[in-house]
């Protein structure tokens, strides 16, 4: 199955309430057709803090067909579930790190300049380059006078 074919059978159900697992989710969204499967990203767990949130307030559910996913936003998509308004809509496949910067170039970005911006004198450009060769010039000529007054 190809990943856009993916996406558009997986919906985003997002501000569900702690008291909120797998089961709860797939009764009520299954009433929109069969559900394939059914995630809840859970919280990084601390022994030591019981009162840490189980999962992270927002849950996945892949259904068999894209018009069942379409039906499950339609009908769900600002309704309460336990309480809760919860938001639904089609699921975004997640972006990797070098799309997080959307489809400008690192060095368009003002602070990455900050950073890494040297004087075109110290950047090794083809003007350090010259000055560079007039200087090894000028320090092997000092040499060879050197040489010859000895």
């Amino acid at each position: 199955m190809e990943e856009g074919t993916q996406s558009k059978k997986t919906v985003f159900v997002g501000g569900i309430g702690e008291d909120v697992d797998e089961a709860i989710l797939y009764e009520n969204f299954s009433t929109f057709g069969d559900i394939i499967e059914v995630q809840l990203p859970s919280a990084a767990t601390n022994p030591n803090q019981q009162t840490e949130a189980k999962h992270r307030g927002f849950a996945f559910v892949t259904y068999s067909s894209s018009a069942d996913a379409q039906d499950a936003i339609d009908n769900m998509d600002l309704n309460e579930l336990r309480g809760k308004v919860i938001k639904v809509n089609l699921a975004r496949p997640m972006k990797t790190p070098l799309q997080l910067g959307g489809n400008r170039a690192v060095w368009e970005s003002e602070e990455w300049l900050k950073q890494n911006l040297k004087p075109l004198a110290n950047s090794g450009g083809v003007q350090a380059r010259t000055a560079q060769q007039v200087t090894q010039e000028e320090e092997a000529k000092e040499q060879s006078d050197e040489a010859m007054e000895e």
